[in-house]
C-alpha cells in the first residue's frame, strides 16, 4: 500500500459540496438538534458532550462532517441522506474523537492509515453501547474485531496488512473528514493551526466537559470503557485537585460557549495566563467548610496551596470566606496581597449549611468563573443551588462521596 499525506479524506461525498441551501440547511439543523435531545434522553454522557460542540455548516468545504473540538461541521445534504437515530451515531463520533484527543495523537502515523483506525475504534465503541444506530445509509467503517481495541493498535494492524488494503476504498467509508492538519476552509478550523498552548487549552476544556457530562449522566449513561477508564483517571482519590482547578481555570480563556449547567452571569470575565494580553483577570470564590471536622492548620494548608495555584496567573481575585451555618470572614485577595492568605482568620464550628454560601453570593451580587468549596460532604440538607455557577468540590476526610452537580474532587496534601 503507497499512501500521501494529499488525500486523509473520503472522497465520496465531494459532489456534496457546494453553495449552501438555505431552506434544505434551516430543515438539517432542525434535525441535528432533534439528534441531540435524542442523545441527552437516551444517552446523557454523548447528548452532553454533542450539545457543547457548535452546529456550523460547512456545506462549502466539507462533504461530511468533522469536529475541532468545538464545533460540529456538518453538510446538510450529506446530513439529509441520513435518519434521526444514524445522526444521533454521527454525533456520538465526534464526540468520541474529542474525547480520545484523535487530534494530538497520530505522532508519526501515516494520516490516512490513523483516520481510518481512529473511525474503526469510535465506531465500534457506539454499536457496543448502542449510541443511536449504526449508519448504513452510506458506508461506514465497522468490524467487530477491533472491539477494545484503541486507534494506535488497530493501526499496527492495519499497518502490517498494508499491502492487502485498498486505502481508497477505506477512505470512502469515512463519515467524517479528520482536521488534525491545516484548515480547508480559511477559518482556522483545522487543529493543524493550534499551537501547542492551544491544544493544550483545547485538551483541557474537553477533558472538563467529560467530568461533567460523566455527572450528568450518573448511572444513566451507557459509557465506553476507554471513557470510563479516562475519567476514574480525572477523578479517582489520588487525581491531583490542583490540576483540575487550573484546568478549570484555562478553560473560561477564549470560551464563548458553555457546556456546563447554566449560571446567571451577564457578562463574563476572561482569565489570563502567561502569554495572554493583560487586562482582564481570573475570579473565584473559595469556600472553607468549617463544620468542626476540618482542622484551621488543613484549611490553612489548602489556602496556601491555591496561592501556589493562583500565582501561574497574571490577574486574579480570590474571594475568599468560611462556612457552617453561615459565613464568615469574607476577604479578598489579588496580585497585591495575595501572601497575605496564609494569616487569613478561621472562623466556624458548627453545622455545615451550603445554603449559606448561596445566599451570601446573591445579597452581594457575587457571580464568580468558580466556586471551589473545601467541604468534608456532608452537608445538613440541600447541597446548594446547583445552577448558580460552576462549582468544584474538593473533599477531605472521604474518597467515596461525590456532588450531585459540578465536579468532585478529593484534597490528599500529599498528592
Amino acid at each position: 500500500m503507497t499512501t500521501t499525506t494529499e488525500n486523509t479524506k473520503s472522497q465520496k461525498f465531494e459532489d456534496l459540496v457546494g453553495k449552501t441551501d438555505k431552506e434544505l440547511d434551516k430543515k438539517i439543523r432542525e434535525r441535528l438538534i432533534g439528534a441531540r435531545v435524542g442523545l441527552l434522553l437516551k444517552n446523557p454522557f454523548f447528548g452532553s458532550m454533542a450539545t457543547r460542540l457548535t452546529l456550523t455548516n460547512a456545506d462549502t468545504w466539507c462533504g461530511t462532517a468533522a469536529t475541532d473540538g468545538r464545533k460540529f461541521y456538518y453538510n446538510s445534504r450529506f446530513i439529509d441522506l441520513l435518519d434521526n437515530k444514524e445522526l444521533e451515531f454521527l454525533f456520538g463520533h465526534e464526540v468520541l474523537h474529542c474525547c480520545y484527543d484523535h487530534f494530538g495523537r497520530r505522532g508519526d502515523r501515516d494520516p490516512q492509515l490513523f483516520n481510518v483506525a481512529n473511525d474503526y475504534a469510535v465506531n465500534r465503541d457506539l454499536v457496543k453501547h448502542n449510541v443511536g444506530r449504526r449508519i448504513t445509509s452510506v458506508p461506514c467503517l465497522y468490524d467487530n474485531k477491533y472491539d477494545g481495541m484503541p486507534s494506535e493498535e488497530i493501526y499496527d494492524l492495519l499497518y502490517e496488512n498494508a499491502e492487502k488494503i485498498d486505502i481508497n476504498d477505506l477512505l470512502d467509508q469515512m463519515i467524517d473528514e479528520h482536521l488534525d492538519g491545516e484548515s480547508e476552509d480559511g477559518n482556522g478550523s483545522g487543529t493543524g493551526n493550534m499551537s501547542p498552548e492551544e491544544r493544550q487549552e483545547l485538551r483541557d476544556e474537553i477533558k472538563e466537559a467529560m467530568l461533567s457530562a460523566a455527572q450528568t449522566a450518573g448511572n444513566a449513561g451507557n459509557i465506553p470503557e476507554g471513557i470510563q477508564r479516562m475519567i476514574k483517571e480525572l477523578t479517582e482519590p489520588k487525581m491531583n485537585w490542583r490540576e483540575l482547578l487550573r484546568q478549570s481555570l484555562e478553560s473560561t480563556i477564549k470560551a464563548d460557549y458553555s457546556w456546563m449547567r447554566p449560571n446567571r452571569r451577564s457578562s463574563a470575565y476572561e482569565a489570563i495566563i502567561p502569554g495572554m494580553v493583560p487586562g482582564e483577570e481570573v475570579d473565584i470564590v473559595v469556600a472553607l467548610d468549617m463544620s468542626g471536622s476540618i482542622s484551621h492548620e488543613t484549611a490553612r494548608d489548602f489556602l496556601s496551596e491555591v496561592q501556589g495555584i493562583m500565582d501561574s496567573f497574571i490577574a486574579f481575585k480570590i474571594h475568599v470566606f468560611t462556612f457552617d451555618t453561615e459565613v464568615y470572614n469574607p476577604q479578598i485577595y489579588d496580585s497585591d496581597n495575595l501572601d497575605d492568605i496564609t494569616d487569613y482568620e478561621i472562623h466556624g464550628g458548627g453545622g455545615t449549611d451550603f445554603n449559606c454560601i448561596f445566599n451570601y453570593l446573591v445579597d452581594d451580587a457575587i457571580e464568580p468563573e468558580r466556586l471551589v468549596i473545601f467541604t468534608d460532604m456532608y452537608p445538613w440538607d440541600s447541597w446548594g443551588d446547583e445552577n448558580y455557577c460552576e462549582t468544584l468540590f474538593v473533599a477531605h476526610g472521604t474518597d467515596s462521596i461525590v456532588a450531585p452537580y459540578g465536579i468532585t474532587a478529593y484534597y490528599d496534601k500529599e498528592a
